[in-house]
């Protein structure tokens, strides 16, 4: 077995000393050009492979971030493997992070505990919260002492941080008004999960304002609450609304929930858009790929994970003062919806 090539190695074989091979890789500015482009050579014949953990540590930064979100069960796999806005969310954050040297880790969190280890074990430079979590997880993260930035949170203690949302109670607003200006009255709200004061709270009081904006009482039945947004879950909301002849359209919370209602209604024989209209939430690239094309709220998700990681970047190497980040969304007009 070949023995591990060290920095002793390389300093060697260079003809300086290990602290001018641990400046040139830690990008101390103490060796000349020459000295530099010798070291690196060496490295390069060598085939020397830094640790990287332990130049993190001596330099006190990882140039890692960690993106958290609560865990599904026991695991965050239902969340990537059927929903595509994580995705894009996700390669938002890896576009900032690769522009910036930085790279990035995912986990999921339950637990106070883990939380705080995690990071540790990680030495992450700063943290992207994604979703809901109980206050004692969030004062395990306050202790670390590292820049947060929380992404779609209206928990109380995230004000005190840089947070990143959407205009969510003006997409309920536009998606509910766009459905009765095509004539609708009879529509379904489905929100991703329950009710809250979340996300789904505020296209909630969206939905709420345009009802009332337009005389249209809210009655009981206008509400569909379910699980997380997933295909399969907008599949079984179909089968139940096939059977109900009072609603004609449909908003959403979600593309993804909304594409599985549509294969549903399909699958038992009722069109869409000639007997229902439906309305999404979030624009995903599949969306305009569908059969029929989603009418949906678009917010720009890659851009709301690139600009999570730029303003967890600007903390960890300027100290900026975190802010709020309220990004626009606009309806998107395709063939889901029709006049009724």
């Amino acid at each position: 077995m070949n023995q591990k090539i060290t920095i002793r190695d390389v300093a060697k074989h260079a003809n300086v000393s290990p602290a001018t091979v641990s400046y040139v890789l830690n990008g101390v500015n103490k060796v000349s050009e020459e000295t530099k482009e010798r070291v690196l050579l060496a490295i390069d014949e060598l085939n020397y492979q830094p640790d990287f953990t332990a130049i993190s540590l001596s330099k006190r930064k990882s140039k890692m971030l960690g993106v958290i979100m609560p865990l599904v069960g026991k695991t965050l796999a239902p969340l990537f493997k059927e929903n595509p806005y994580y995705s894009e969310l996700l390669s938002g954050i890896e576009y900032e992070c690769r522009t910036n040297g930085y790279d990035f880790v995912i986990s999921g969190i339950s637990k106070a505990d883990e939380c705080k280890n995690w990071i540790m074990k990680r030495n992450l430079d700063s943290l992207l919260v994604l979703g809901t979590f109980p206050e004692q997880v969030f004062e395990e993260m306050k202790t670390l002492s590292i820049p947060l930035v929380f992404i779609d949170s209206f928990e109380d203690y995230a004000k005190f941080y840089s947070n990143i949302r959407i205009d969510d109670e003006l997409g309920g607003y536009l998606g509910t008004k766009h459905l009765i200006d095509l004539g609708h009255k009879n529509i379904c709200f489905i929100p991703n999960g329950t009710i809250d004061i979340a996300v789904d709270g505020q296209r909630f009081l969206g939905f709420r304002r345009a009802l009332a904006e337009a005389n249209i009482d809210f009655r009981e039945g206008m509400t569909i609450e379910g699980n997380y947004n997933t295909f399969e879950n907008g599949y079984k909301i179909g089968k139940e609304i096939a059977g109900n002849e009072q609603i004609t359209a449909i908003f959403t919370s979600s593309d993804i929930t909304a594409l599985g209602i549509i294969k549903s209604l399909s699958d038992h024989g009722i069109k869409v858009p000639d007997d229902f209209s439906i309305v999404g939430f979030d624009d995903l690239m599949i969306s305009k790929y569908s059969s029929p094309s989603l009418t949906t709220i678009r917010q720009d998700v890659f851009k709301k994970g690139a600009l999570s990681a730029e303003m967890a970047i600007k903390a960890i190497e300027n100290h900026v003062d975190p802010k709020e980040i309220m990004l626009p969304v606009e309806l998107v007009i395709r063939s889901s919806t029709k006049k009724r």
